[in-house]
């Protein structure tokens, strides 16, 4: 290995030591769903979001309760202290869709419908900080127009 490559492998190593990540992949619930469900937890307090997957009554919640549970174990691994003693949030939530089961149902007049099984990744990081979504940028950056214009 060159120079170069071993001096950004391990700067890679580095930056990888402080990122706390969970996967899930292959999720056979429909990556719309599973947004749904994101959208709610994203950039929140660990603690919060899990209360908040917990008593959701849509299914993606329960994987994605898992997956979040699974990000902080990573986080107690890594650092060696508990989720208890910092306060922890989700700072990057990212739902992809994943391969697409193709089906025929049967339809009159002797045609097929087609029916597509979608499935998805999810990728979810744990911080310390907190992270800002562009929703709340938003928000701020409507509050400040409104203070200057005051």
């Amino acid at each position: 290995m060159g120079k170069r490559k071993r001096l950004v492998a391990e700067a890679r190593k580095e930056a990888n030591k402080n990122i706390f990540v969970a996967k899930l992949n292959r999720c056979p619930t429909s990556p719309r769903k599973m947004r749904q469900v994101a959208d709610l937890v994203r950039g929140m307090e660990v603690h919060k979001a899990l209360n908040v997957l917990k008593f959701n009554t849509r299914e993606a919640s329960g994987r994605l309760e898992k997956v979040l549970k699974s990000a902080i174990t990573n986080y107690e691994a890594k650092t060696g202290s508990t989720a208890e003693e910092n306060t922890l949030f989700v700072t990057s939530l990212m739902v992809d869709s994943a391969l697409m089961a193709k089906r025929l149902r049967t339809a009159p007049q002797g045609r097929g419908y087609r029916i597509r099984k979608r499935s998805n990744h999810v990728t979810l990081e744990v911080g310390t900080g907190v992270v800002s979504t562009k929703k709340a940028e938003r928000k701020a950056a409507a509050i400040a127009k409104q203070d200057n214009k005051n």
